[in-house]
């Protein structure tokens, strides 16, 4: 048999395929879903969330409106009840994430499991919908702080997911999205000079269309804004109180707590949250 003859060409070929083979990931593989209530996509698979961050939804201060409207979609989802994909969107601090966790916290004793995943592993989306498809949970995909930049292959596979694929989206599974930006994607001034005027309507260019397209999926949005001094000073003695501290003298409390905000040029309730463990920290004996 010569170097050249086909027997020897096909087993140097199954040697260079069996060594890529073990630089390929391996398929992800179903979890023990009983092990946890929180998982996170990572490395082609689902690792478990042991200790998964319980806010409460008492503890999400005045945003009463964005939080009933959430929760109320939440609670017919996990009953089986006809629900949408949500996207929360507007001012940092104010509140998305923790809306997010907190109806983990209200319905993981109804079957709700919660479902991470970044920006960059969202090309996995089909490996992970194999795993939910037909388990009788009822999984939120969790997308926190999402954005896009031109030709980002994640913000295909999203969009294939809500609704703009050939095959019927799983019934078992909702996503919920934050983000400071409203379409997802950045907005440039340059885009409006390609909208149309027709019979005196506007219309939106191609690249605002195609940015459109993909929050136009979410069934529900949600929006929030940056709280005013009083809400703002009301999460700051709310967090004070949960986490077992006293608030003093309430004119000492006020001032710092504004100091505390303008500092960080921020009225958020992260903001507040800061406060709150400082003061307590600095009035601990």
């Amino acid at each position: 048999m010569t170097e050249s003859s086909p027997d020897t060409l096909i087993a140097r070929l199954e040697g260079v395929l069996k060594r890529l083979e073990m630089l390929l990931p391996c398929p992800a593989v179903a979890p023990d879903w009983d092990a946890a209530v929180a998982w996170r996509w990572r490395s082609g698979g689902l690792h478990a969330i042991l200790k998964p961050h319980a806010v409460r939804l008492s503890d999400l201060q005045a945003m009463e409106e964005q939080r009933d409207r959430v929760t109320e979609n939440t609670r017919r989802f996990v009953q089986g009840k006809p629900a949408n994909n949500v996207l929360l969107t507007g001012a940092r601090g104010t509140g998305k994430s923790s809306l997010v966790k907190a109806q983990l916290t209200e319905f993981a004793s109804q079957g709700l499991r919660l479902l991470e995943m970044d920006r960059d592993h969202l090309v996995d989306l089909p490996e992970l919908l194999e795993m939910v498809t037909g388990r009788p949970e009822r999984f939120i995909l969790f997308c926190d702080d999402l954005s896009f930049e031109a030709g980002e292959s994640g913000y295909k596979a999203l969009k294939s997911l809500l609704e703009g694929s050939v095959a019927a989206p799983s019934d078992n599974l909702l996503v919920y999205a934050t983000s400071n930006r409203r379409h997802l994607m950045p907005e440039f001034l340059s885009e409006n000079l390609e909208a149309r005027h027709e019979n005196g309507e506007i219309h939106p260019g191609e690249s605002t269309e195609e940015k459109i397209s993909l929050s136009d999926r979410f069934g529900l949005w949600i929006s929030f804004y940056s709280f005013d001094q009083e809400d703002y000073l009301t999460i700051a003695a709310h967090w004070v109180n949960v986490l077992g501290g006293q608030q003093g003298d309430p004119e000492l409390f006020r001032r710092e707590a504004l100091q505390w905000a303008l500092s960080r040029s921020s009225r958020s309730g992260r903001s507040a949250w800061h406060f709150a463990r400082d003061w307590i920290g600095r009035s601990a004996p």
